[in-house]
């Protein structure tokens, strides 16, 4: 039997290597367009490899999807983020899980990573190919033939997965046209917020763990820790708001109202009791030397200006417009935002080849028999904390089983 792999990256790999442990009499090629193998692995978690995720509930791991959830659901069960860390522990990757539940590999470099995948293609024999790029893929008589750029032969095989990654633009999917798959339009996911004319930018550096964020005017809704940096905010509870809003932030060209709730509760009336209480219990001390909620000194201090609030304003001279006023800046501060930025140097699509055009049991297309998809080529992609590379390995892996 002969297979392709056509993606030299994450998903493509780890379905090569799985191929050939299902199937060792098999001849595989992984063929990659670039000269580069498994470049966002490379870059991933800044250079460390977010391999996975350390939850393992998958109802809680499937609703880190905002595009596959459903389908995942299912699949997670066949495997998952135990399975991924026992396969890598299993050659030699020793892995740890930090307090985030992201899971990096214990030299925290991502080589580490890439030099497993490279030694089990040496081991299994698998065959790479570099600056082999497909232009089409023709299914003909239970066979598939290959054709590539014009100076490369076309090559004829028996099963074909498909794992090119993430395309920024549709015209990037255009080799796969005469396969007459549905194609959901990519956009982006996991940006962050520039915010040219806000003042806050000044406070760069400045981290506040627990928020809750919103877009004003959407049901749309984060929440984790927020960043403060040199163009915006950033961090999860930004990240997932950009992911989940991804085709709704892109229809509003990427200017919207972003609302940000600094102190991660949503019952005003709480917030409210809580500041009353300190404005009885600390009534001489001025509003810039006690941090409710112990936010950041300089966040605070931002926050009592905006708020048009005195620094050396007493606690117990704050009244109920005072404290009406903390309460609203501190559940309901709205940012305007004029466009985006993508995180670090990581790239994910909301968008691909359309989950419709899949067989989830097998990850074979529901028109050919022999053709199978897997990874970020697919319209799935999840939040940061290594669930995108978790939906690769799990689409690889059903995909390798080649049913």
């Amino acid at each position: 039997m002969k297979v392709a792999v056509i993606g030299g990256g994450a998903a493509g790999f780890f379905a090569a290597i799985n191929v050939k442990e299902n199937y060792p009499n098999a001849s595989l090629t992984i063929f990659e367009k670039s000269a580069k193998l498994l470049s966002k692995v490379k870059i991933s978690g800044g250079g460390r490899c977010n391999v996975t995720n350390g939850e393992t509930s998958i109802k809680k791991l499937s609703l880190a999807y905002p595009r596959g959830e459903k389908k995942l659901k299912k699949v997670f069960t066949r495997f998952n983020t135990k399975h991924t860390i026992e396969w890598f522990e299993n050659r030699g990757v020793a892995l740890m899980t930090q307090e985030d539940n992201c899971v990096f590999p214990v030299s925290q470099d991502s080589q580490t990573i890439i030099d497993c995948f490279l030694s089990e293609c040496k081991r299994h024999a698998i065959t790479i190919k570099t600056l082999h790029p497909v232009t089409e893929v023709v299914p003909s008589e239970n066979r598939i033939k290959i054709l590539f750029r014009k100076d490369i032969s076309s090559q004829i095989f028996d099963k074909v997965i498909i794992a090119t990654g993430g395309s920024p633009k549709r015209s990037g999917l255009d080799w796969l046209n005469n396969l007459s798959l549905e194609i959901d339009d990519p956009v982006p996911s996991l940006f962050t917020f520039n915010m040219p004319s806000e003042p806050i930018k000044k406070l760069m550096g400045v981290v506040v763990e627990n928020t809750i964020t919103s877009i004003e005017g959407t049901k749309l809704k984060g929440d984790g820790p927020l960043l403060v940096t040199h163009w915006g905010m950033s961090g999860p509870a930004i990240l997932k708001l950009s992911a989940f809003g991804a085709r709704v932030l892109a229809e509003k060209k990427y200017e919207f109202n972003v609302i940000i709730n600094w102190v991660n509760e949503a019952n005003h009336d709480k917030v409210r009791l809580a500041l009353s209480d300190l404005s009885k219990t600390h009534l001489n001390k001025h509003l810039s030397n006690f941090r409710a909620f112990k936010l950041p000194e300089r966040l605070w201090v931002y926050l009592l200006e905006k708020a048009d609030l005195p620094n050396d304003k007493k606690w117990g001279d704050l009244g109920k417009k005072g404290i009406n006023k903390l309460v609203n800046i501190l559940t309901h501060d709205v940012y305007a935002v004029k466009g985006k930025t993508t995180f670090k140097e990581e790239f994910v699509t909301c968008g691909g080849v359309s989950l419709s055009n899949i067989d989830f049991k097998t990850m074979r297309s529901k028109q050919y028999e022999n053709i199978y998809f897997a990874g970020e080529l697919l319209d799935i992609d999840g939040i940061t904390g290594g669930y995108n590379f978790q939906s690769c390995w799990t689409t690889g892996f059903i995909a390798a089983e080649l049913g």
